[in-house]
């Protein structure tokens, strides 16, 4: 059955809910962020063929904040990947899905992340090499706004604006919040926008749990052949789950009764809103 791109994340966050609601714990905040932007990318933009995840035509994904990995799983999982059950092996003793995302363990994932900073540089080499080789694969790299704290970050924007790496397109996700508070009172950065301006980047900024929005803020980013492209993502930390997003501390959740209560009401009323829609 043929899904739009909200009930693409709808299911993204119920698997997401659900694999960590399993386990009791996990970074539910930056997770529940991306999900409507990954299920921009997997569910329109990105070329890849599950049945052959190493495909020489496919585009690439970095997920930079690795932390976010069970939403990326469920996205994979979605996709077709691999099959929804593996997602409850998450942390498992032995798992093939460890809590950060691993090439060489998760089928569909191209870089192995969670050392902050580093993803959008390997995303530049990507990048980079296949624009040296006339190759018409394209790149596209989440990030979080409190990793932009590493100074990587910023050499690696440099370096994908001076080799004008318009086959990449970074994403970052600007939910407010890090590790240890709101990112204003941690490092404030001032304006996201003005910065990537001033790194000559294309830059645009996206409802970032919009589906829509996002979508079009895409289409935008790749018709510019001028600049390398950002897309700001304003997002709320653990969007679309009430107990998670007004939480002033989000980041890692260890859920008691109460909580795991929440979770699993917010997880029965998507239930009810995928089975209504045919979609479980």
């Amino acid at each position: 059955m043929s899904r739009d791109l909200q009930s693409t994340a709808d299911l993204i966050r119920y698997y997401t809910l659900k694999e960590l609601n399993h386990i009791g714990y996990g970074h539910f905040g930056g997770a529940l962020s991306i999900v409507e932007a990954l299920a921009v990318l997997y569910g329109d933009e990105m070329r890849y063929d599950p049945k052959n995840p190493k495909s020489q035509d496919r585009d690439y994904f970095v997920l930079s904040k690795g932390h976010a990995g069970p939403a990326y799983y469920s996205a994979l999982a979605v996709s077709g990947f691999f099959p929804i059950e593996k997602l409850y092996t998450l942390n498992a003793n032995g798992t093939n899905l460890p809590s950060h995302p691993d090439r060489l363990r998760v089928e569909g994932v191209d870089m192995t992340t969670g050392s902050l900073g580093q993803g959008i540089s390997a995303a530049a080499g990507m990048a980079y090499y296949l624009k040296s080789k006339n190759m018409p694969n394209r790149v596209y790299c989440i990030l979080g706004d409190g990793e932009l704290n590493e100074g990587e970050c910023w050499e690696a924007f440099m370096f994908i604006a001076h080799n004008n790496l318009t086959n990449l397109i970074v994403m970052v996700d600007d939910n407010k919040k890090q590790l240890d508070g709101y990112t204003t009172e941690v490092c404030n950065m001032f304006s996201l926008e003005q910065k990537f301006m001033a790194f000559n980047f294309n830059v645009a900024v996206a409802k970032g749990n919009d589906v829509n929005s996002i979508k079009s803020c895409i289409d935008n980013a790749r018709q510019c052949a001028e600049k390398p492209s950002c897309i700001i993502l304003d997002t709320v930390k653990g969007a679309g789950v009430d107990y998670v997003a007004n939480m002033t501390s989000n980041h890692h959740i260890r859920l008691d009764d109460n909580g795991k209560k929440s979770i699993e009401n917010e997880i029965n009323i998507l239930e009810q809103k995928l089975k209504e829609g045919g979609l479980l």
